[in-house]
């Protein structure tokens, strides 16, 4: 067995037992908190919908490229997760710049917004994180509400499978940033290139 294969192995044994970890993970108590949407105002405990599992993604917001980078990854997921989980995206932009922002990435997310208020002040995904990216999990029961497990979204993480396909080139996060797009303008527009920026 190669160093890196006993290095793979070690990784796959430490995910084991980050997943046991969070499995034996007690839930606390929080409280019913309000956000924003198109629709008006919604309730953390209506955000679960029928489901007793809320996976809540904090993004950032629309000037975040690693948080587009995430939701790009993640809204691929969204079938599979609702198939038995509620899964919302959560930010502090407003409702309609959220929507405008989803559909020119084509998300299927639902969206809500904290608007910076107590939700993001007293949940971010680690302590006294503010508005850092990441995933929060909830649970109900009945009408109580327990926040179970979180974890912070950052280059190399193991929310985004980028990194790792980078890692196979031998590439870090600090070789390759995310963009909002990779278009490229050619030296000679077909078009002849006029007011083109």
């Amino acid at each position: 067995m190669t160093r890196l294969q006993e290095a793979e192995k070690e990784l796959f044994e430490l995910t084991e037992k980050v997943a046991k970890l969070r499995r034996d993970t007690i839930a606390t108590p929080v409280k019913n908190y309000v956000f924003q949407t198109e629709q008006g105002e919604v309730t953390l405990l209506e955000l679960f919908g029928s489901r007793d599992i809320l996976f809540l993604i904090h993004n950032m917001g629309q000037g975040c490229r690693y948080c587009t980078l995430w939701a790009d990854g993640l809204n691929g997921f969204i079938p599979h997760l609702e198939s038995q989980f509620a899964f919302t995206l959560v930010s502090k932009d407003n409702p309609l710049i959220q929507r405008q922002f989803a559909n020119s990435r084509n998300w299927r997310f639902k969206l809500v917004s904290h608007g910076g208020g107590d939700y993001i002040k007293e949940q971010s995904v680690a302590l006294d994180s503010g508005n850092a990216p990441g995933i929060v999990c909830y649970t109900r029961k009945g009408d109580e509400i327990f926040r179970k497990n979180s974890s912070q979204f950052g280059p190399g993480d193991e929310f985004c499978s980028q990194w790792n396909i980078l890692s196979l080139a031998g590439l870090t996060s600090k070789e390759w940033v995310p963009q909002f797009n990779y278009w490229k303008r050619p030296e000679k527009m077909d078009d002849g290139g006029q007011n083109l920026n």
